[in-house]
């Protein structure tokens, strides 16, 4: 790849199409990226402000797991699966709450302690020979990395921090790990393919046309970078052209200093994204992060949160307010776009796309699936029930089978 002005371009005589139509309405190849692009990737859970006490706990239901992560009575942070050791229930129904000392499975009674030991079981004489010590709650991998909460499903490949490190040194200034959330986390659900929603947030070549708030903010300085290891970085610096729209103009002269920030992120609105689905998005006034998810045949599930530090002056309010009509605004117009390209997809006049420089994290995203699952790199799509055979072929041919991880 190269670069030019801070834009990843694509290297001369490169491919410039993207994945074939099927790819993105196919059942049997929705199970292969679930098990071998998304479990073995970190997935973000919460913002660790969002289970402040003893007791509290969120839980992230994806790719047919279930996890928890729960604060303990020691203040530490641990997640397990949401599966009691009994009957396979969940142990916590609700998908954040406080569950007191005890997590107490609804089914039957099981109750475990916070640090995931199993406490007791109701008519233990009904269990003659029970190891409690065998039975305790699942533990799930996971990682706080400044303040957020990761689980991986999976084990093995780099730590959150590992693969984070590129970024590490330009984040740690908004203190993310001293924020507390902001408002309620957020989630839609889509009739659509994951991989439909991802190609819109890997690009800003439709900023200017589709986001009349966002290319008002930053429009003329926006370019996306698309970096090693699965990783992206979008940038948008706004405050020197005068501005049009009511939300955006307010913003840029509403919003204060910001005394923990550097010059040079005081106007910046800054977008990074971790393969296969996570999005950080820093603001100089607060922080949202987001997921995409795959659910089953065209459905996916985008879910997320925003945080921000104590900050009561009034006019940091109001900029975090109008900071998140802006980025409303600019979802809802993404959610019709994400729907027109992928209805598109199943028109018979569909050939292919052709990707601008612009566009290259699409292709780059493309490219890193296709490491993960070769079958992508098939047009036509596998005869009905042979895409794992055929992806598991195409492996063969190239070297042992491995899940791509960031």
């Amino acid at each position: 790849m190269q670069k030019n002005g801070g834009v990843t371009e694509f290297p001369s005589g490169a491919a410039r199409g993207g994945l074939p139509p099927w790819a993105y309405d196919n059942a049997e190849l929705t199970e292969l990226e679930k098990e071998h692009v998304f479990r073995p990737n970190w997935l973000l859970v919460c913002h660790a402000g969002e289970i402040p006490a003893p007791g509290d706990y969120k839980c992230l239901d994806a790719l047919d797991e279930r996890a928890i992560v729960v604060r303990g009575d020691d203040g530490k942070i641990r997640a397990f699966h949401n599966l009691c050791r009994h009957r396979g229930s969940r142990v916590v129904a609700e998908k954040r709450g406080n569950c007191g000392k005890v997590i107490t499975c609804p089914f039957h009674g099981w109750c475990y302690n916070l640090d995931g030991s199993l406490r007791g079981v109701p008519m233990p004489r009904s269990f003659p020979g029970l190891d409690k010590s065998q039975y305790g709650l699942k533990p799930v991998e996971f990682e706080v990395w400044m303040g957020l909460v990761f689980v991986r499903f999976k084990s093995g490949g780099p730590s959150v921090a590992e693969m984070a490190a590129p970024f590490a040194e330009e984040i740690a200034p908004y203190r993310i790990e001293e924020m507390e959330p902001y408002a309620r986390g957020w989630r839609y659900d889509f009739d659509l393919d994951w991989k439909s929603i991802v190609d819109v947030d890997n690009e800003g070549y439709h900023v200017p046309r589709a986001h009349p708030s966002l290319n008002d903010l930053y429009g003329h300085t926006y370019v996306d970078e698309s970096l090693p290891g699965g990783l992206t970085r979008s940038t948008g610096t706004f405050g020197d052209k005068p501005t049009k729209l009511w939300s955006v103009r307010h913003y840029v002269n509403l919003l204060p200093e910001v005394p923990n920030l550097p010059a040079d992120k005081q106007k910046a609105w800054i977008y990074y994204g971790f393969f296969p689905g996570t999005v950080i998005t820093v603001f100089p006034d607060m922080i949202e992060y987001y997921q995409t998810l795959p659910v089953g045949q065209g459905q996916a599930r985008m879910q997320g949160g925003c945080a921000a530090l104590r900050d009561a002056r009034r006019e940091m309010k109001l900029a975090r307010y109008l900071n998140r009509r802006i980025n409303n605004m600019t979802g809802d117009e993404d959610i019709q776009l994400i729907k027109w390209a992928w209805e598109g997809m199943k028109s018979s006049a569909f050939d292919d796309i052709i990707l601008s420089d612009r566009e290259y994290g699409v292709r780059a995203h493309h490219d890193r699936l296709r490491q993960a699952l070769p079958v992508l790199d098939l047009w036509d799509a596998p005869a009905p029930g042979t895409v794992a055979e055929r992806n598991r072929e195409m492996m063969e041919n190239t070297g042992p089978l491995r899940s791509v991880q960031s």
